[in-house]
């Protein structure tokens, strides 16, 4: 039997429309290997017909006693293969 990987699913997410029509976003994620941890990622992200471009894009990790690092830059995609809906709001991820 094949198990499928689960989503994972954040544990708040905002974002805002910037005035030029791109969106400004923050994600907290749970830890993958530590739960108790999370990372924090801050993209802005610019339609560009019916996909979205990343144009840039910080991560940090948060250890459980709170200690913040600088996670690697991961490349920007200069056009998503997928069309993501951005909400314009925020979830409190309860």
């Amino acid at each position: 039997m094949v198990m499928m990987a689960e989503k994972q699913t954040p544990k708040a997410r905002f974002s805002t429309k910037l005035p030029n029509g791109d969106f400004l976003g923050i994600t907290i994620w749970p830890g993958k290997s530590e739960p108790s941890a999370e990372v924090v990622t801050v993209q802005i992200r610019h339609p560009t017909g019916d996909n979205w471009e990343t144009t840039a894009r910080i991560a940090l990790y948060r250890t459980a006693d709170g200690k913040y690092s600088l996670l690697p830059e991961r490349p920007v995609t200069k056009s998503s293969e997928k069309t993501e809906a951005v909400a314009i709001g925020a979830t409190d991820g309860d």
